[in-house]
């Protein structure tokens, strides 16, 4: 089976309207740059986003959202978005804000193949309202399910031609679970390399949860810049 992908436009063939998009990365870091701007490209809409942030204005989700591509975000933190908080106010965009660890372990259940869970985050608050509540061990848990996307896309730094991954430091992030929750997963990588060429020991994702996988090229940005004076 080849795993391998010419560019971006290519590898995300079969995005289709109405899907759910799973994006791996923390703010801007560790993102799928390239995966979000080829879907952007594309014009698909009504898509239902699950990333732990929304990017920024003009990169990132943040062009998909200008683009009025998505319908719903569920995410953890939003707030380096200004256009987001436009379109959540005036109803154009559905929002469902998940508790950070709640929103990881929905995407490593998903990948595992687990369909739901019990978590005492968030009990008494909105995010338990309309949810299942059973009591163990005299504390009180709410009922999530699981995330499973029709694609997943996610960003490493190097891949073999097989899907194996190796992420690198604080990039590493939301990368490797969102990876296991995807129908199809598509890899992006700063370094492509034959099979055998990865050492072992420091691979970080096996292959066998990678459908694609590209040879990227990024900007890197940061979200807030600050320089000594």
């Amino acid at each position: 089976m080849n795993k391998v992908y010419q560019d971006a436009d290519s590898a995300i063939s079969g995005v289709k309207d109405g899907m759910l998009l799973l994006f791996g990365g923390f703010g801007l870091c560790g993102i799928p740059e390239n995966a979000i701007a080829a879907v952007a490209k594309t014009g698909v809409k009504n898509l239902t986003c699950v990333s732990n942030n929304a990017g920024v204005d003009g990169f990132g989700l943040g062009v998909l959202l200008a683009n009025r591509q998505v319908k719903k975000m569920v995410s953890s933190y939003v707030g380096e978005n200004e256009l987001f908080e436009k379109l959540f106010l005036s109803g154009e965009l559905e929002v469902e804000f998940t508790p950070q660890g709640t929103l990881a372990e929905k995407l490593r259940a998903g990948g595992a193949g687990i369909p739901a869970f019990f978590t005492p985050t968030g009990v008494g608050t909105q995010v338990a309202e309309g949810k299942e509540i059973r009591e163990f061990g005299g504390r009180k848990y709410v009922l999530e399910h699981s995330i499973k996307g029709d694609f997943a896309f996610v960003k490493a730094w190097k891949g073999d031609k097989f899907g194996n991954l190796i992420f690198r430091k604080t990039a590493r992030n939301f990368n490797p679970i969102t990876a296991t929750a995807g129908k199809i997963t598509v890899a992006e990588v700063e370094e492509l390399v034959e099979i055998g060429e990865l050492d072992p020991d420091q691979i970080h994702l096996s292959g066998a949860y990678v459908q694609r996988i590209f040879k990227g090229r990024f900007e890197k940005r940061i979200e807030n810049l600050t320089l000594s004076q």
